[in-house]
């Protein structure tokens, strides 16, 4: 068990460092002279030593979310004045994002809950009225499943206008779903149960009228990375929401500040996913392709996507690590 007299002699050190940073906020790192800068490396070091030690201790959990965030700013303090390269943007997906990943999975999971628990009502909902799908379809849609037609057929004469325009519509929705974390998370629950339930009602639609195979082999080789993304811009918008409504020892401003720079780290990785997937959506899914090749490129895909976001190493920075929690 940590010692008060240990704590009592850490805390000035803690206080020093957070004063750098906010001097920092407000000014820049200009606003540092070079000793504070010194210092500055020198603290962030040493309270990531304390972390270490305190995380020892369960009875020290206040303190240690505490030092959590406090490394947290201070590595975006200390990293942001770095000279930005031109394989900048490469290195952050390769190295930076799968841990920026992993560190906020616990958001995505709880996003795809929402989506999951959506569909399922949606298509519990269709089973016991089948009317109501009419109600969230629409007539004409619902007419067309009951021809046995899908209704993507128009996408396959104008392939590359139907890409740009599925990309933009996919990247309208994943930036919204992010963006309305703002409303305290209302917003992105809403895209996200909205999202699942129609969802749900297609594929319940889709089954009842015999037409599955085609519904989820035209689904299927984009799904795999449309899906993920907007679970992805979910889980970014529900970490904007927790900086809001749970700023911890940070004041709500600066906590909320915190989460947003997290969150767009964590969606801007969607946005590569949702451009792939826009392409495949046009050229792919809606073509004459044997069934089988479709499923396969879509387990493939999958595949390469869970390799990409679990397979790399974590970050061993702990301030990093903490930035993500």
């Amino acid at each position: 068990m940590i010692s008060t007299r240990w704590l009592e002699k850490r805390k000035p050190h803690w206080t020093k460092l957070e004063e750098l940073i906010e001097r920092s906020t407000r000014g820049g790192l200009k606003s540092l002279t070079r000793y504070d800068l010194q210092e500055l490396g020198l603290l962030y070091r040493q309270a990531a030593a304390d972390l270490a030690t305190i995380r020892e201790d369960p009875s020290s959990l206040h303190f240690s979310r505490y030092l959590n965030q406090l490394l947290a700013r201070a590595h975006n303090t200390i990293y942001s004045g770095r000279r930005a390269s031109h394989w900048g943007l490469l290195w952050f997906f390769w190295d930076t994002y799968p841990s920026v990943f992993r560190g906020h999975l616990k958001h995505c999971l709880l996003a795809v809950s929402i989506f999951v628990v959506s569909a399922t009502v949606g298509a519990a909902l269709t089973y016991q009225d089948p009317d109501f799908k009419v109600k969230i379809l629409g007539p004409q849609m619902v007419e067309t499943i009951e021809r046995h037609q899908m209704w993507t057929h128009s996408i396959v004469g104008i392939k590359p206008l139907a890409s740009s325009a599925i990309m933009t519509n996919n990247l309208s929705v994943g930036f919204m779903t992010f963006a309305l974390g703002i409303t305290a998370g209302l917003g992105t629950i809403y895209m996200l149960v909205f999202n699942g339930l129609l969802l749900g009602v297609i594929g319940t639609a889709c089954r009842l009228s015999g037409m599955s195979l085609e519904l989820w082999s035209f689904v299927a080789p984009h799904g795999v990375l449309e899906l993920p993304a907007i679970f992805i811009a979910g889980g970014a918008g529900l970490r904007m929401a927790q900086g809001l409504l749970f700023p911890g020892f940070l004041a709500r401003r600066e906590s909320l500040a915190q989460a947003g720079r997290e969150a767009v780290k964590l969606v801007l990785g969607s946005v590569p996913m949702l451009v792939v997937a826009g392409v495949i959506e046009a050229f792919v899914s809606p073509t004459g392709l044997a069934v089988s090749l479709k499923f396969s490129m879509a387990a493939a895909l999958f595949a390469l996507l869970l390799a990409y976001l679990f397979w790399l190493p974590a970050a061993k920075d702990p301030a990093r690590a903490g930035s993500a929690a």
